[in-house]
């Protein structure tokens, strides 16, 4: 990654497409006037600059970039491959993508198109090209946008063209078919492959029973194939763009490994982030939830990508397409609310979607900052004092995100879950049993994904990792962490640990597999908990730990010492929570999955200190950021009520937004957000 900005911005998605000429300069007069400074322009616009094959005009954006660069507008350039134009869908109709059944997804919407195709290929790389050879030396541009959202829509791809990639793509991978019949286990219901003709991608077959095997090696082949475009793009937007000008893409979605994409084909890596999900009228949350808090997630994931990166879509409305997606219009506050949960976990730019909301089409109800009648309004007015906001807060911009701990996390398991119903019931309690306990207990973490290069570095900066369910593991991981461990960490892994390869195939080893020689754990007897037995649960010491969804009943070996012991059903009394000394450090190993009142417990007895502890108390309402640069720090104080909140602050601080001296307790108003520079 090259690019990271050097002060807070505020951008907006913008469709001159969309509007009449004469309402251009008007819009950006008042976006200037408001705070905004970049608009995002033409991901969407393809037949504006090629409106029949071969034939190309760059006038219409170009009178639209002038009078940016006029008036002092920058903008981020979006390349229009997300939607190909009717003729090229109509004349070349293997571009687009298909149901596993076959059935071609037709013009009319968007991200209807398959990556592998190489006429879509050849077509993308010329208008890519033609675009920034026209537009790359234009002053007003400082960014370019690679597509839009890759694998949102769908992460699925059945054309022809993909099934001859898939091929290709196995084929390079396991060099025989011998390997690869040993790797996708295909001896199995007889699915021994005699020629690389017979194989494809996953079709259609009777139930749900297909290869898992294959289906994980389809992801990875999915994940390389979304790479390998945007690779292409940004190889040719290199050729042409200013020193400066920086590539990115916005995330996240599923099945693609978006930090091999980032490293390799990006500047910087953004994110869209709609908090407002959390509120629609088909997930209704119960009272006390932490609702839109779970942004908070993709957030985490995103820092983990690029540490300092962009929002380059930020709830500005209520959100909906014609079709479905109802939802309410943001409560006043919450706009700020929710571009200071961005700002505080690692965003240096924060774009709003959108200008001006659309008077046509499928996103009639993904509103934007102006309503139809473009008249100022209260949206108007809070993205003008965010932007206010955030000129204050220059001195914190590039500032480091400060966790208690790390979570790891790895491509590999996390596809593996979409596969795999047992793995996907622990893997979805732990992941948010970790981020609800974490958040109403004041203890932020990074994620660290252990199958990137950097990994190994990044594991040295946290006291305490937790892997919550390495099911596929392989030596060179497992020896990663043994070298974390006995440099004196302490890691922390649960149930159903390291007991399938990274084919998805289980080892014939005593569970957990490699990781035993760190865990010093035998797993000779698990199973699920049901509904018809006492509820699970540990004990350790005088806390009651409960211990739902999966139980793996553990043996101690020589020189592990047992901390918690089942409860209750055939296994009480049994160990359920096991230390093992290795090296300088630790490894608990626990029986169970994690959840919102067991985490913090099993967090403390793996050595994780409360970070806020003489800085602030705060209720669970109000998310605490910490953030440091230069031997300074700062606080973030978010709250996500409709209600006030009281924080007490123990150490002197300053409001950063107006200079006064704070200290003690002080009330947050509902929704209301307060950052400060601590003594």
């Amino acid at each position: 990654m090259a690019h990271q900005w050097n002060r807070y911005t505020v951008g907006v998605c913008y469709y001159p497409e969309h509007w009449p000429e004469e309402m251009w300069q008007e819009d950006l007069r008042r976006m200037l006037a408001n705070g905004i400074t970049v608009v995002r322009i033409a991901e969407f616009a393809w037949s504006l600059c090629e409106p029949r094959e071969g034939e190309f005009t760059f006038d219409y954006f170009r009178r639209f970039l002038d009078l940016c660069g006029h008036c002092g507008m920058k903008v981020i350039f979006g390349t229009p491959t997300a939607t190909p134009p009717a003729w090229l869908t109509h004349k070349y109709p293997e571009v687009l993508n298909s149901t596993m059944e076959g059935t071609l997804y037709r013009h009319g919407g968007r991200r209807h198109y398959n990556y592998n195709s190489p006429t879509y290929r050849r077509l993308c790389s010329r208008i890519v090209e033609k675009i920034a050879e026209a537009y790359g030396q234009h002053p007003a541009i400082v960014g370019w946008q690679i597509d839009n959202e890759l694998n949102c829509e769908t992460d699925e791809f059945y054309s022809q063209a993909d099934g001859e990639a898939f091929r290709q793509y196995l084929r390079k991978k396991f060099g025989t078919l011998e390997n690869l019949n040993r790797a996708l286990g295909t001896t199995f219901w007889n699915q021994t492959y005699t020629d690389w003709a017979e194989l494809d991608v996953p079709r259609l077959t009777p139930g749900t029973g297909r290869n898992p095997h294959m289906m994980v090696e389809y992801i990875r082949f999915v994940s390389e194939s979304a790479i390998s475009f945007c690779e292409m793009q940004a190889a040719i937007l290199r050729r042409y763009r200013k020193p400066g000008d920086f590539i990115t893409t916005n995330g996240l979605f599923a099945s693609i490994d978006n930090h091999r994409m980032t490293r390799e084909a990006l500047d910087v890596y953004t994110h869209d982030t709609y908090p407002n999900f959390a509120y629609g009228l088909d997930n209704v949350s119960p009272e006390g939830d932490l609702r839109d808090r779970w942004a908070a997630l993709k957030l985490i994931q995103t820092r983990s990508i690029c540490p300092h990166f962009g929002i380059m879509e930020q709830q500005s409305g209520a959100n909906g397409w014609v079709n479905r997606l109802e939802a309410p219009a943001p409560r006043p506050g919450q706009m700020i609310l929710w571009g200071m949960q961005s700002v505080a976990h690692g965003a240096d730019y924060v774009s709003f979607f959108r200008w001006r909301t659309c008077t046509m089409g499928t996103e009639i109800y993904w509103h934007g900052i102006l309503d139809y009648d473009s008249r100022d309004n209260r949206k108007l007015a809070e993205v003008k004092r965010f932007a206010g906001m955030l000129e204050k807060l220059a001195p914190v911009c590039g500032a480091d995100y400060t966790a208690a701990f790390a979570i790891l996390e790895d491509y590999d398991n996390e596809w593996d879950t979409r596969l795999d119903a047992w793995h996907r019931r622990v893997y979805q309690a732990s992941k948010d049993g970790l981020f609800e306990a974490t958040a109403r207990e004041h203890l932020p973490y990074d994620l660290v994904y252990i199958d990137q290069p950097d990994a190994a570095e990044k594991l040295q900066r946290y006291p305490v990792v937790v892997y919550p369910h390495p099911v596929m593991m392989d030596q060179r991981r497992a020896d990663l962490l043994r070298a974390y461990v006995e440099n004196g960490g302490t890691l922390l892994i649960g149930c159903r640990s390291g007991y399938k390869d990274l084919t998805g195939q289980c080892v014939m080893l005593p569970q957990p597999g490699l990781l035993q020689p760190l865990t010093a754990t035998d797993v000779r007897d698990f199973t699920f908990t049901t509904f018809a037995e006492p509820e699970s649960f540990a004990t350790m010491g005088e806390t009651r730990l409960e211990s739902p969804v999966f139980n793996d009943i553990l043996t101690p070996l020589e020189g592990a010492q047992v901390l918690a012991t089942y409860g209750e059903s055939y296994y009480k009394g049994q160990a359920a929570l096991v230390e093992n000394r290795l090296g300088k450090g630790r490894v608990l190993h626990w029986g169970s999955v994690f959840t919102a009142k067991n985490a913090p417990a099993l967090l403390a007895a793996a050595g994780v200190k409360p970070l806020f502890a003489g800085i602030a108390d705060a209720p669970w309402s109000v998310e605490l950021a910490l953030r440091e640069k230069d031997g300074k720090r700062w606080l973030f104080l978010l709250n996500y009520l409709a209600a006030e909140a009281d924080v007490t602050l123990h150490a002197p601080a300053r409001s950063m937004e107006t200079g006064e001296a704070l200290s003690g307790r002080i009330t947050l108003p509902p929704y209301g957000t307060l950052v400060v520079e601590l003594d």
